[in-house]
Protein backbone atom coordinates (compact mmCIF):
# COMPACT_ATOMS: atom_id res chain seq x y z
CA UNK A 1 0.00 0.00 0.00
CA UNK A 2 2.88 2.40 0.60
CA UNK A 3 3.63 2.85 -3.13
CA UNK A 4 -0.01 3.72 -3.78
CA UNK A 5 -0.04 6.32 -1.03
CA UNK A 6 3.30 7.77 -2.12
CA UNK A 7 1.82 8.32 -5.58
CA UNK A 8 -1.18 10.09 -4.05
CA UNK A 9 1.07 12.36 -2.00
CA UNK A 10 3.15 13.13 -5.07
CA UNK A 11 0.04 13.99 -7.10
CA UNK A 12 -1.09 16.39 -4.37
CA UNK A 13 2.31 18.02 -4.02
CA UNK A 14 2.67 18.45 -7.77
CA UNK A 15 -0.46 20.62 -7.64
CA UNK A 16 0.59 22.59 -4.56
CA UNK A 17 3.65 24.41 -5.78
CA UNK A 18 5.66 25.68 -2.82
CA UNK A 19 2.86 25.48 -0.30
CA UNK A 20 2.45 23.20 2.71
CA UNK A 21 -0.45 20.79 3.28
CA UNK A 22 -1.57 19.99 6.81
CA UNK A 23 -3.95 17.06 7.29
CA UNK A 24 -5.02 16.00 10.79
CA UNK A 25 -6.82 12.75 11.44
CA UNK A 26 -10.13 12.63 13.26
CA UNK A 27 -10.09 13.12 17.04
CA UNK A 28 -11.18 10.37 19.36
CA UNK A 29 -14.73 10.86 20.57
CA UNK A 30 -15.90 10.10 24.08
CA UNK A 31 -19.08 8.03 24.34
CA UNK A 32 -19.59 8.19 28.07
CA UNK A 33 -17.44 8.27 31.18
CA UNK A 34 -14.12 6.68 30.16
CA UNK A 35 -15.54 4.87 27.11
CA UNK A 36 -14.80 6.09 23.59
CA UNK A 37 -16.55 5.42 20.32
CA UNK A 38 -14.59 3.06 18.05
CA UNK A 39 -11.97 5.16 16.28
CA UNK A 40 -12.11 5.66 12.55
CA UNK A 41 -9.47 7.81 10.82
CA UNK A 42 -10.33 10.93 8.85
CA UNK A 43 -10.91 9.93 5.22
CA UNK A 44 -8.59 12.55 3.68
CA UNK A 45 -5.85 11.69 6.15
CA UNK A 46 -6.24 7.95 5.52
CA UNK A 47 -6.25 8.44 1.75
CA UNK A 48 -2.89 10.16 1.95
CA UNK A 49 -1.18 8.09 4.67
CA UNK A 50 -2.97 4.75 5.30
CA UNK A 51 -2.08 5.45 8.95
CA UNK A 52 -4.85 4.02 11.17
CA UNK A 53 -4.09 5.53 14.58
CA UNK A 54 -5.59 8.54 16.39
CA UNK A 55 -3.63 11.60 17.48
CA UNK A 56 -1.79 12.07 14.21
CA UNK A 57 -1.16 14.85 11.69
CA UNK A 58 0.30 14.47 8.20
CA UNK A 59 2.29 17.33 6.66
CA UNK A 60 3.29 17.51 2.97
CA UNK A 61 6.11 19.93 2.16
CA UNK A 62 7.18 19.89 -1.51
CA UNK A 63 10.90 20.39 -1.99
CA UNK A 64 11.88 20.06 1.67
CA UNK A 65 15.45 18.78 1.69
CA UNK A 66 14.98 16.69 4.84
CA UNK A 67 11.93 14.92 3.38
CA UNK A 68 8.57 15.95 2.00
CA UNK A 69 6.26 13.73 4.08
CA UNK A 70 6.23 14.45 7.81
CA UNK A 71 4.04 12.52 10.23
CA UNK A 72 3.29 13.55 13.80
CA UNK A 73 2.04 10.61 15.83
CA UNK A 74 2.12 8.93 19.22
CA UNK A 75 5.42 7.50 20.39
CA UNK A 76 5.80 3.86 21.32
CA UNK A 77 4.87 3.33 24.95
CA UNK A 78 5.05 -0.25 26.27
CA UNK A 79 2.90 0.50 29.31
CA UNK A 80 0.14 2.18 27.30
CA UNK A 81 0.31 -0.52 24.64
CA UNK A 82 -0.22 -3.19 27.29
CA UNK A 83 -3.52 -1.56 28.17
CA UNK A 84 -4.74 -0.15 24.83
CA UNK A 85 -2.98 -1.95 21.98
CA UNK A 86 0.08 -1.60 19.80
CA UNK A 87 1.28 1.66 18.32
CA UNK A 88 3.34 2.21 15.21
CA UNK A 89 5.53 4.73 17.02
CA UNK A 90 7.99 6.99 15.24
CA UNK A 91 9.99 4.09 13.85
CA UNK A 92 6.89 2.41 12.49
CA UNK A 93 5.73 5.68 10.95
CA UNK A 94 9.00 5.80 9.00
CA UNK A 95 9.44 2.11 8.21
CA UNK A 96 5.85 0.98 7.68
CA UNK A 97 4.14 4.15 6.45
CA UNK A 98 7.03 5.76 4.55
CA UNK A 99 7.19 8.98 6.52
CA UNK A 100 10.40 10.85 5.71
CA UNK A 101 10.32 12.38 9.18
CA UNK A 102 8.28 11.41 12.22
CA UNK A 103 7.87 13.47 15.39
CA UNK A 104 5.97 13.00 18.64
CA UNK A 105 2.47 14.48 18.42
CA UNK A 106 3.17 16.26 21.72
CA UNK A 107 5.88 18.29 19.98
CA UNK A 108 3.76 19.55 17.09
CA UNK A 109 3.39 23.02 18.62
CA UNK A 110 7.17 23.41 18.72
CA UNK A 111 7.91 21.97 15.26
CA UNK A 112 5.03 22.76 12.91
CA UNK A 113 5.41 26.58 13.02
CA UNK A 114 8.96 26.11 11.75
CA UNK A 115 7.72 23.98 8.88
CA UNK A 116 5.20 26.70 7.98
CA UNK A 117 7.89 29.39 7.78
CA UNK A 118 8.60 30.74 4.28
CA UNK A 119 5.75 28.79 2.72
CA UNK A 120 3.46 31.08 0.69
CA UNK A 121 0.31 28.96 1.08
CA UNK A 122 -1.21 26.55 3.58
CA UNK A 123 -3.47 23.86 2.14
CA UNK A 124 -5.90 22.81 4.82
CA UNK A 125 -9.56 21.84 5.28
CA UNK A 126 -10.66 24.68 7.52
CA UNK A 127 -13.84 24.09 9.52
CA UNK A 128 -13.63 20.33 9.92
CA UNK A 129 -11.94 20.19 13.35
CA UNK A 130 -12.55 23.37 15.33
CA UNK A 131 -9.91 22.75 18.01
CA UNK A 132 -7.18 22.09 15.46
CA UNK A 133 -8.31 25.13 13.44
CA UNK A 134 -7.59 27.33 16.48
CA UNK A 135 -4.18 25.77 17.04
CA UNK A 136 -3.20 26.18 13.40
CA UNK A 137 -4.23 29.83 13.31
CA UNK A 138 -2.23 30.41 16.48
CA UNK A 139 0.84 28.80 14.89
CA UNK A 140 0.45 30.99 11.81
CA UNK A 141 0.33 33.97 14.16
CA UNK A 142 3.62 32.84 15.68
CA UNK A 143 5.22 32.78 12.25
CA UNK A 144 3.85 36.24 11.41
CA UNK A 145 5.43 37.60 14.57
CA UNK A 146 8.86 36.76 13.13
CA UNK A 147 8.59 38.71 9.89
CA UNK A 148 10.98 41.41 11.15
CA UNK A 149 13.68 38.77 11.37
CA UNK A 150 13.31 38.01 7.67
CA UNK A 151 10.91 35.07 7.94
CA UNK A 152 7.88 35.18 5.66
CA UNK A 153 4.47 33.92 6.68
CA UNK A 154 1.86 32.24 4.49
CA UNK A 155 -0.32 34.74 2.64
CA UNK A 156 -3.08 32.32 1.69
CA UNK A 157 -5.08 29.58 3.34
CA UNK A 158 -6.30 27.31 0.53
CA UNK A 159 -8.98 24.64 0.79
CA UNK A 160 -7.12 21.35 0.35
CA UNK A 161 -10.34 19.74 -0.80
CA UNK A 162 -10.10 21.44 -4.18
CA UNK A 163 -7.08 19.27 -4.91
CA UNK A 164 -7.55 16.21 -2.77
CA UNK A 165 -11.24 15.56 -3.33
CA UNK A 166 -10.95 15.57 -7.09
CA UNK A 167 -8.23 12.92 -6.77
CA UNK A 168 -10.44 10.87 -4.46
CA UNK A 169 -13.35 11.04 -6.90
CA UNK A 170 -11.61 8.85 -9.50
CA UNK A 171 -11.08 5.44 -7.92
CA UNK A 172 -7.90 3.52 -8.65
CA UNK A 173 -7.57 -0.26 -8.99
CA UNK A 174 -6.82 -0.88 -5.30
CA UNK A 175 -9.75 1.27 -4.20
CA UNK A 176 -12.12 -0.56 -6.54
CA UNK A 177 -10.90 -3.87 -5.13
CA UNK A 178 -11.83 -2.73 -1.59
CA UNK A 179 -15.20 -1.43 -2.75
CA UNK A 180 -16.02 -4.66 -4.55
CA UNK A 181 -15.23 -6.61 -1.40
CA UNK A 182 -17.37 -4.29 0.72
CA UNK A 183 -20.16 -4.69 -1.84
CA UNK A 184 -19.91 -8.48 -1.78
CA UNK A 185 -19.99 -8.68 2.02
CA UNK A 186 -22.95 -6.30 2.08
CA UNK A 187 -24.77 -8.29 -0.60
CA UNK A 188 -24.37 -11.48 1.41
CA UNK A 189 -25.72 -9.68 4.47
CA UNK A 190 -28.78 -8.41 2.61
CA UNK A 191 -29.50 -11.90 1.35
CA UNK A 192 -29.25 -13.15 4.94
CA UNK A 193 -31.73 -10.50 6.04
CA UNK A 194 -34.18 -11.65 3.38
CA UNK A 195 -33.86 -15.30 4.35
CA UNK A 196 -34.16 -14.74 8.12
CA UNK A 197 -36.99 -12.23 8.12
CA UNK A 198 -40.46 -13.31 9.20
CA UNK A 199 -43.50 -11.71 10.87
CA UNK A 200 -43.05 -11.18 14.59
CA UNK A 201 -39.36 -10.40 14.44
CA UNK A 202 -38.24 -6.94 15.41
CA UNK A 203 -36.37 -4.60 13.11
CA UNK A 204 -33.46 -4.86 15.53
CA UNK A 205 -33.31 -8.64 15.21
CA UNK A 206 -33.05 -8.35 11.43
CA UNK A 207 -30.38 -5.69 11.90
CA UNK A 208 -28.43 -8.11 14.11
CA UNK A 209 -28.54 -10.78 11.40
CA UNK A 210 -27.37 -8.27 8.83
CA UNK A 211 -24.49 -6.89 10.85
CA UNK A 212 -23.45 -10.37 11.99
CA UNK A 213 -22.84 -11.10 8.32
CA UNK A 214 -20.80 -7.91 7.98
CA UNK A 215 -18.46 -9.11 10.71
CA UNK A 216 -18.39 -12.69 9.49
CA UNK A 217 -17.31 -11.42 6.07
CA UNK A 218 -14.39 -9.46 7.50
CA UNK A 219 -15.80 -5.95 7.89
CA UNK A 220 -14.80 -4.23 11.13
CA UNK A 221 -17.74 -1.86 10.92
CA UNK A 222 -20.79 -0.73 9.02
CA UNK A 223 -20.30 2.21 6.67
CA UNK A 224 -23.22 4.11 8.26
CA UNK A 225 -25.94 3.26 10.81
CA UNK A 226 -28.19 0.58 9.35
CA UNK A 227 -31.74 1.54 8.39
CA UNK A 228 -34.13 -1.36 9.01
CA UNK A 229 -37.59 0.11 8.52
CA UNK A 230 -40.78 -1.92 8.50
CA UNK A 231 -44.17 -0.68 7.33
CA UNK A 232 -44.73 3.05 7.73
CA UNK A 233 -41.19 3.48 9.07
CA UNK A 234 -39.93 3.01 5.51
CA UNK A 235 -41.40 6.43 4.70
CA UNK A 236 -38.86 8.00 7.08
CA UNK A 237 -35.79 8.37 4.88
CA UNK A 238 -33.15 8.11 7.62
CA UNK A 239 -35.01 5.97 10.14
CA UNK A 240 -32.54 4.31 12.52
CA UNK A 241 -34.51 3.42 15.66
CA UNK A 242 -34.94 -0.16 14.39
CA UNK A 243 -37.11 -1.19 17.34
CA UNK A 244 -40.56 -2.00 15.95
CA UNK A 245 -42.12 -5.42 15.43
CA UNK A 246 -42.42 -6.53 11.79
CA UNK A 247 -46.00 -7.23 10.81
CA UNK A 248 -47.41 -9.75 8.39
CA UNK A 249 -48.31 -7.97 5.15
CA UNK A 250 -45.82 -5.11 5.55
CA UNK A 251 -42.75 -4.32 3.51
CA UNK A 252 -39.30 -4.03 5.07
CA UNK A 253 -36.83 -1.47 3.72
CA UNK A 254 -33.17 -2.08 4.59
CA UNK A 255 -30.49 0.48 3.74
CA UNK A 256 -27.16 -0.84 5.00
CA UNK A 257 -23.59 -1.39 3.93
CA UNK A 258 -20.29 -2.67 5.28
CA UNK A 259 -16.95 -0.88 5.32
CA UNK A 260 -13.67 -2.47 4.20
CA UNK A 261 -10.40 -0.62 4.80
CA UNK A 262 -12.56 2.49 5.26
CA UNK A 263 -14.29 2.06 1.86
CA UNK A 264 -18.07 1.95 1.95
CA UNK A 265 -20.79 -0.10 0.35
CA UNK A 266 -24.34 1.25 0.26
CA UNK A 267 -27.26 -1.05 -0.62
CA UNK A 268 -30.99 -0.68 -0.21
CA UNK A 269 -33.52 -3.41 -0.77
CA UNK A 270 -37.24 -3.54 0.00
CA UNK A 271 -39.06 -6.84 0.41
CA UNK A 272 -42.22 -8.30 1.99
CA UNK A 273 -41.89 -9.41 5.59
CA UNK A 274 -43.86 -12.58 4.84
CA UNK A 275 -42.12 -13.29 1.56
CA UNK A 276 -45.02 -12.34 -0.77
CA UNK A 277 -45.79 -8.94 -2.29
CA UNK A 278 -49.37 -7.73 -2.26
CA UNK A 279 -50.68 -6.44 -5.63
CA UNK A 280 -50.37 -2.81 -4.46
CA UNK A 281 -46.86 -3.31 -3.10
CA UNK A 282 -45.74 -5.00 -6.30
CA UNK A 283 -47.29 -2.31 -8.50
CA UNK A 284 -45.35 0.44 -6.73
CA UNK A 285 -42.23 -1.72 -6.51
CA UNK A 286 -42.23 -2.33 -10.28
CA UNK A 287 -42.32 1.43 -10.87
CA UNK A 288 -39.30 1.99 -8.61
CA UNK A 289 -37.41 -0.91 -10.19
CA UNK A 290 -38.10 0.35 -13.71
CA UNK A 291 -36.87 3.80 -12.71
CA UNK A 292 -33.68 2.38 -11.23
CA UNK A 293 -32.93 0.32 -14.33
CA UNK A 294 -33.53 3.38 -16.50
CA UNK A 295 -31.15 5.40 -14.32
CA UNK A 296 -28.42 2.75 -14.38
CA UNK A 297 -28.70 2.66 -18.16
CA UNK A 298 -27.65 6.32 -18.17
CA UNK A 299 -24.45 5.65 -16.18
CA UNK A 300 -21.61 5.78 -18.70
CA UNK A 301 -18.85 8.15 -19.80
CA UNK A 302 -20.24 11.08 -21.70
CA UNK A 303 -23.44 11.31 -19.71
CA UNK A 304 -23.85 14.00 -17.10
CA UNK A 305 -24.22 13.42 -13.39
CA UNK A 306 -27.86 14.51 -13.60
CA UNK A 307 -28.90 12.23 -16.47
CA UNK A 308 -29.61 9.15 -14.28
CA UNK A 309 -31.74 11.28 -11.95
CA UNK A 310 -33.75 12.75 -14.80
CA UNK A 311 -34.32 9.29 -16.28
CA UNK A 312 -35.56 7.99 -12.92
CA UNK A 313 -37.89 10.96 -12.40
CA UNK A 314 -39.56 10.42 -15.79
CA UNK A 315 -40.29 6.75 -15.05
CA UNK A 316 -41.44 7.43 -11.49
CA UNK A 317 -43.74 10.23 -12.57
CA UNK A 318 -45.25 8.16 -15.37
CA UNK A 319 -45.84 5.31 -12.93
CA UNK A 320 -47.46 7.56 -10.34
CA UNK A 321 -49.84 8.89 -12.99
CA UNK A 322 -50.74 5.41 -14.19
CA UNK A 323 -51.47 4.29 -10.63
CA UNK A 324 -53.67 7.32 -9.97
CA UNK A 325 -51.40 8.90 -7.37
CA UNK A 326 -50.76 11.89 -9.64
CA UNK A 327 -52.90 13.44 -12.32
CA UNK A 328 -51.95 15.26 -15.50
CA UNK A 329 -49.20 14.66 -18.01
CA UNK A 330 -45.64 13.63 -17.25
CA UNK A 331 -43.90 16.82 -18.38
CA UNK A 332 -46.21 19.07 -16.39
CA UNK A 333 -45.93 16.97 -13.24
CA UNK A 334 -42.15 17.13 -13.51
CA UNK A 335 -42.12 20.87 -14.20
CA UNK A 336 -44.43 21.52 -11.26
CA UNK A 337 -42.48 19.19 -8.98
CA UNK A 338 -45.65 17.23 -8.17
CA UNK A 339 -43.69 13.99 -7.97
CA UNK A 340 -41.67 15.36 -5.03
CA UNK A 341 -44.53 14.58 -2.66
CA UNK A 342 -43.67 10.89 -3.13
CA UNK A 343 -40.03 11.15 -4.24
CA UNK A 344 -38.19 13.88 -2.38
CA UNK A 345 -34.49 12.98 -2.71
CA UNK A 346 -31.89 12.73 -5.45
CA UNK A 347 -31.20 9.47 -7.26
CA UNK A 348 -27.67 8.99 -6.01
CA UNK A 349 -24.40 10.29 -4.62
CA UNK A 350 -20.68 9.65 -4.93
CA UNK A 351 -19.38 6.65 -2.98
CA UNK A 352 -15.91 5.87 -1.66
CA UNK A 353 -14.10 6.44 1.64
CA UNK A 354 -17.23 8.30 2.75
CA UNK A 355 -20.67 6.90 2.08
CA UNK A 356 -21.59 10.37 0.75
CA UNK A 357 -18.21 10.77 -0.85
CA UNK A 358 -16.35 13.89 -1.86
CA UNK A 359 -16.22 15.43 -5.32
CA UNK A 360 -18.06 18.25 -7.04
CA UNK A 361 -21.33 17.52 -8.81
CA UNK A 362 -21.10 20.59 -10.98
CA UNK A 363 -18.20 22.20 -12.86
CA UNK A 364 -18.61 25.87 -13.82
CA UNK A 365 -22.26 25.62 -12.80
CA UNK A 366 -22.93 22.74 -15.21
CA UNK A 367 -23.53 19.11 -14.23
CA UNK A 368 -20.20 17.33 -14.56
CA UNK A 369 -19.70 14.47 -16.97
CA UNK A 370 -19.30 10.93 -15.72
CA UNK A 371 -15.81 9.45 -16.10
CA UNK A 372 -14.20 6.05 -15.93
CA UNK A 373 -13.38 5.23 -12.29
CA UNK A 374 -16.19 7.16 -10.62
CA UNK A 375 -18.43 5.20 -8.25
CA UNK A 376 -21.96 6.34 -7.47
CA UNK A 377 -25.16 5.01 -5.99
CA UNK A 378 -28.40 4.73 -7.95
CA UNK A 379 -31.31 4.77 -5.50
CA UNK A 380 -34.75 5.97 -6.58
CA UNK A 381 -37.70 5.40 -4.27
CA UNK A 382 -41.35 6.09 -3.56
CA UNK A 383 -42.75 6.95 -0.13
CA UNK A 384 -46.54 7.04 0.20
CA UNK A 385 -47.51 8.40 3.59
CA UNK A 386 -51.14 8.31 4.68
CA UNK A 387 -53.25 11.21 3.44
CA UNK A 388 -56.94 11.97 2.89
CA UNK A 389 -56.33 12.49 -0.83
CA UNK A 390 -54.45 9.18 -1.21
CA UNK A 391 -56.32 5.90 -1.66
CA UNK A 392 -55.90 3.88 1.53
CA UNK A 393 -54.52 0.89 -0.33
CA UNK A 394 -51.29 2.85 -0.95
CA UNK A 395 -50.91 4.15 2.60
CA UNK A 396 -47.54 3.80 4.38
CA UNK A 397 -45.74 1.97 1.58
CA UNK A 398 -42.10 2.99 1.35
CA UNK A 399 -39.83 1.51 -1.31
CA UNK A 400 -36.22 2.24 -2.25
CA UNK A 401 -33.86 0.18 -4.41
CA UNK A 402 -30.17 1.09 -4.31
CA UNK A 403 -27.07 -0.29 -5.99
CA UNK A 404 -23.43 0.79 -6.14
CA UNK A 405 -22.33 1.45 -9.72
CA UNK A 406 -18.81 1.81 -11.12
CA UNK A 407 -18.40 3.90 -14.26
CA UNK A 408 -16.22 1.95 -16.69
CA UNK A 409 -14.69 2.93 -20.01
CA UNK A 410 -17.62 1.35 -21.85
CA UNK A 411 -20.55 1.80 -19.48
CA UNK A 412 -21.42 0.75 -15.96
CA UNK A 413 -20.66 -2.16 -13.63
CA UNK A 414 -23.15 -2.83 -10.85
CA UNK A 415 -21.05 -3.86 -7.84
CA UNK A 416 -24.00 -4.97 -5.71
CA UNK A 417 -25.91 -7.09 -8.19
CA UNK A 418 -25.77 -10.25 -6.06
CA UNK A 419 -28.79 -9.10 -4.06
CA UNK A 420 -32.03 -9.95 -5.90
CA UNK A 421 -34.28 -7.02 -6.71
CA UNK A 422 -36.90 -8.37 -9.12
CA UNK A 423 -40.04 -9.34 -7.20
CA UNK A 424 -40.08 -12.94 -8.46
CA UNK A 425 -36.41 -13.40 -7.51
CA UNK A 426 -36.97 -11.95 -4.04
CA UNK A 427 -39.95 -14.20 -3.42
CA UNK A 428 -38.07 -17.25 -4.67
CA UNK A 429 -35.11 -16.56 -2.39
CA UNK A 430 -37.33 -16.03 0.64
CA UNK A 431 -39.28 -19.22 -0.10
CA UNK A 432 -36.38 -21.58 -0.71
CA UNK A 433 -33.42 -20.41 1.37
CA UNK A 434 -34.82 -19.74 4.82
CA UNK A 435 -32.28 -19.39 7.62
CA UNK A 436 -33.45 -20.35 11.10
Amino acid sequence: MTVIHERRRRAIMDLMGEGIAIIPTAPESQRNSDVHYPFRPDSDFYYVTHFPEPQAVAVLIPGRAEGEFVLFCRESDPEQETWHGRRAGLEGARNNFDADDAFPIEDIGDILPGLIENRPKIYYNLGRYADFDKRLLRWVGEVKSKVRSGISAPEELVDLGHILHELRLIKQREEIRHMKRAAQISATAHRRAMTTCHPGMTEGQVQAELEYEFGRGGAKSWAYPSIVAGGANACILHYTENTDVLNDGDLLLIDAGAEIDCYAADITRTFPVNGRFTPEQQALYEVVLASQLAAIDMVRPGQSWNDPHEAAVVVLTQGLIELGLLSGNVDQCIEDGAYRRFYMHRTGHWLGLDVHDVGEYKIDNAWRMLENGMVLTVEPGLYITAGKDVDQRWHNIGIRIEDDVLVTSTGAEVLTGDVPKRPADIEALMATERVN
